[in-house]
């Protein structure tokens, strides 16, 4: 029998206002998700611009804040103004990032209606790869000013009357990378004063953009976190991190929200750094524009091969290797290695690291969001464990992000090493119960999140609200499996879905109930009317 747990939610201790792109998520024509997926002229739900309707419409239903688009690695090489006007003009390039044919019959005017239809915010990826800053200026007339000039007129001649009014800007894709196609990874402070130039000409085009400049692409690079100070030296204004767990180690893929909080903390501090060199109020926010969790079979480590020489990894070159024009009629489908349960539960602890740093966390792109959201094949829809999780966050982590004190039994989590580039320092005391929680005042709402990280052991636990005064509690959901390889599909659809659970009793403003193992609760209270 475990030990009980306690979490205690104070009202005079508050983090910061929860944003709701915080629950975003990432589009990037990888594979067949968008020429398959997004897209599929012949799919019988198509709507005259191909799009499919019955991932427009399960998307529509979660009330999707945000997606960034249209990439990603590929974006890095992409030229958009190829992508637009007749599909019939428009020019098929090579796409070296994914090794294949962008046909450009999503282009991007296709982008942004798709996520007009989809009533979704869409935050856009500038090519500063390859891209030049005349680009960058160009595409922000094309998509937002009114008309007048040579490029918003021609975006009314393709039919799109007024502007499209994005707002949110990103300035390239994971430029400290390698692997990027024109990358800056030699030359950090050439990409800051690029990103300065750039950010200064698409404001000057539009005042009321917000733009967002890379950070480093992992805590593993040899460059972190120097390469982002040089860069905030020349601009002083994002992050993709992806963790990484062996198959089985459950226990390490859950903890892996430590190094998220890890990697944010190391942010925050190195920006205020910056702001106090330069004298600045500003306050820089953080956007984790990509992010993940993901089951890796370990590798053979390369004794000599240095710890963390992240741009060894990929510079090779494949002479084998063939470019492939993805065809949805051939589309495979994609799946998150495991159970239902292990992919909602990665993803809801990272969130809930993002939850307790939402005053300087304000938004978030869930790779593999979309399929979370609205788990597909070639021909239909449905409902995986994490499009659960992930709308209750949506629908109950609102208003001001709360300091949420958890009081568990821990376990210690063993270093680990995934290849030569992805390797773990270990981290000891983590806790069972990982929790993080919200207050909505204007609904009266306050709700607990909270993941029961142990994989046999259910826990008492008790919450201690007794601060909120003339709250009481109204329902405790859970979502867990009994067979933790379970999976929803077409055919199979409920096999995992959340319940009340009944185990809930109160009393003084403390809360007694139970949280299964391995499981996703959202435990809420109301005030009396």
């Amino acid at each position: 029998m475990a030990k009980q747990a306690k979490i205690t939610v104070h009202p005079s201790f508050s983090i910061g206002e929860i944003s709701p792109r915080l629950f975003s998520t990432f589009l990037e024509p990888i594979g067949t998700m968008v020429n398959g997926t997004m897209y599929n002229p012949k799919h019988p739900t198509a709507n005259a611009q191909g799009f499919r309707e019955d991932f427009l419409n399960a998307l529509r239903n979660t009330a999707m804040p945000a997606c960034r688009l249209p990439g990603g690695n590929f974006v890095s090489s992409w030229q958009w103004k190829d992508s637009i006007g007749p599909k019939s003009e428009r020019k098929v390039h090579l796409d070296p990032a994914w090794y294949q044919y962008i046909t450009n019959e999503v282009g991007h005017d296709e982008y942004l209606q798709w996520a007009e239809q989809a009533d979704t915010e869409p935050l856009y990826t500038v090519n500063l790869g390859t891209g030049s800053i005349q680009d960058a200026m160009d595409i922000v007339e094309y998509t937002n000013h009114e008309g007048g000039t040579y490029w918003s007129d021609l975006r009314r001649k393709y039919g799109h009357e007024k502007p499209y009014g994005v707002k949110t800007w990103y300035l390239g894709n994971e430029m400290d990378g390698p692997w990027q196609m024109g990358s800056w990874d030699k030359d950090p402070r050439g990409y800051g004063v690029r990103c300065n130039e750039v950010s200064k000409l698409m404001k000057w085009i539009d005042p009321s953009i917000e733009t967002a400049v890379c950070g480093s692409s992992a805590s593993f690079m040899d460059h972190y976190p120097s390469w982002e100070e040089t860069v905030l030296e020349q601009c002083y204004e994002t992050i993709h991190h992806y963790h990484s767990a062996p198959p089985g180690d459950t226990r390490a893929l859950l903890g892996g929200s430590l190094y998220y909080e890890d990697f944010i903390n190391t942010e925050v501090a190195l920006c205020d750094v910056i702001a106090a060199k330069h004298r600045s109020p500003k306050k820089v926010m953080i956007s984790f524009d990509e992010y993940g969790a993901m089951v890796r079979p370990c590798s053979p480590l390369h004794p000599g091969y240095g710890p963390h020489n992240m741009a060894a990894a990929h510079y090779r070159f494949d002479p084998n290797r063939k470019y492939i024009l993805h065809d949805p009629d051939n589309m495979q489908e994609r799946r998150f290695p495991g159970g239902d349960m292990l992919h909602a539960l990665s993803m809801t602890s990272i969130q809930l690291a993002f939850l307790r740093h939402a005053d300087r966390v304000k938004i978030g792109c869930m790779t593999g969001g979309l399929g979370a959201l609205c788990a597909s094949d070639h021909d239909h829809v449905w409902k995986s464990a994490s499009h659960y999780a992930f709308t209750q966050l949506m629908q109950y982590a609102k208003g001001t992000s709360m300091q949420t004190a958890v009081e568990s039994e821990t376990y210690d989590m063993p270093g680990y090493a995934i290849d030569d580039t992805s390797q773990y320092t270990g981290k000891e005391g983590v806790p069972f119960i990982d929790a993080a929680s919200a207050w909505d005042k204007e609904s009266e709402r306050l709700t607990v999140f909270v993941i029961n990280r142990h994989e046999d052991t259910d826990y008492p636990l008790s919450l201690d609200i007794s601060g909120f005064t003339g709250y009481t509690f109204e329902k405790h959901l859970e979502l867990f499996s009994a067979d933790f390889d379970a999976s929803n599909s077409f055919e199979n659809p409920d096999v995992i879905k959340p319940a009340e659970s009944k185990e809930a009793s109160a009393q003084g403003g403390v809360l007694s109930t139970r949280v299964k193992p391995l499981s996703w609760n959202v435990i809420c209270f109301k005030k009396n009317a």
